[in-house]
């Protein structure tokens, strides 16, 4: 599980929601709670189309992969 900084506006037709951290992640909903939701599956699908990308890059190549953990404050 990561943690990412969701960032939400109000708007007169309700809310917009974003990541700080992962550019592409961003909704919008009618309600909070539904553009939080909305936010979680945006996450998702930009993380594996980013991978699903990065694969197709390196496909028959010799790489490296690994997980990589950073803390940033």
């Amino acid at each position: 599980m990561e943690k990412f900084t969701a960032v939400f506006e109000r708007y007169p037709e309700g809310w917009l929601g974003y990541v700080e951290e992962l550019p592409g992640a961003n909704t919008q909903g009618r309600t909070l709670e539904e553009t939080r939701e909305n936010l979680k599956e945006a996450i998702q699908l930009v993380i594996e189309a980013n991978r699903e990308l990065s694969r197709r890059e390196y496909e028959g190549k010799v790489v490296i992969r690994e997980e990589l953990l950073v803390t940033v404050s």
